[in-house]
């Protein structure tokens, strides 16, 4: 029964988006949706000695017109230069922030996409390889799109080939889940709650920061915090 789940790209996830990539044998990045902001598609969290710090990727936001994150332009590369400075002066002391750093900086200091999704992918997939995730992960606009929010997911769902849907809690103020049942999916609702703690520099341990927290950190003993990741 081939599982599939459908989300929108955020940019440097937390460790529980990955645990959802594993989970699954398709993850359709959503990026036809429209494009929020203050939201996780283009910024997360850090620790630093005093305390979370945000990293945002300046964009090009076009005033009321509906902007999907796909059609969503970076704004500068001035940004890459800082976050990557950010995570170098707050990690350096990480155990694994050299190994970390061998591959991750050359993506912040060398030629950085022009859009949002595609800089999303870009660090999805390079992050998923590290780990050891062989699910395959493609786009929304690969598969054909009907109206309706939970028709639009099931539908996608059955494009990939999918039978069973995996979704994030918080999908279910919306999800009709007799949508799915009519099209003989099986819905199943993904639970982030239980994650152990791991080594995290500086005071009070925070779960909900970018997974690069847990990779500067722990590096391939990353999947002892995790679920679905596997050694």
């Amino acid at each position: 029964m081939k599982k599939v789940a459908i989300i929108q790209s955020n940019y440097i996830p937390w460790k529980g988006y990955f645990d959802m990539i594993a989970a699954v044998d398709e993850f359709i990045l959503y990026d036809d949706m429209q494009y929020t902001r203050r939201d996780w598609r283009n910024r997360n969290q850090i620790k630093t000695p005093q305390g979370v710090q945000w990293l945002t990727v300046p964009v090009k936001v076009k005033g009321k017109y509906h902007q999907t994150i796909r059609e969503t332009e970076i704004e500068g590369t001035q940004w890459a230069m800082d976050h990557w400075k950010a995570l170098s002066q707050n990690y350096r002391r990480a155990p694994c922030f050299r190994e970390i750093a061998a591959w991750l900086e050359p993506l912040y200091l060398g030629e950085t996409p022009t859009h949002l999704s595609q800089l999303n992918r870009r660090l999805i997939e390079v992050i998923c390889s590290y780990l050891g995730i062989k699910t395959i992960i493609s786009n929304s606009w690969d598969y054909p799109l009907s109206e309706g929010k939970s028709e639009r997911l099931a539908d996608l769902c059955v494009s990939a080939g999918g039978r069973e849907y995996t979704s994030g809690p918080a999908a279910k103020d919306y999800i009709e889940e007799a949508v799915f049942e009519e099209r003989g999916i099986k819905l199943t609702w993904f639970d982030y709650a239980g994650y152990p703690e791991y080594p995290q520099l500086w005071s009070e341990f925070t779960h909900g920061v970018t997974i690069l927290d847990l990779l500067f950190n722990c590096g391939k003993d990353a999947h002892r915090y995790m679920r679905y990741v596997r050694s």
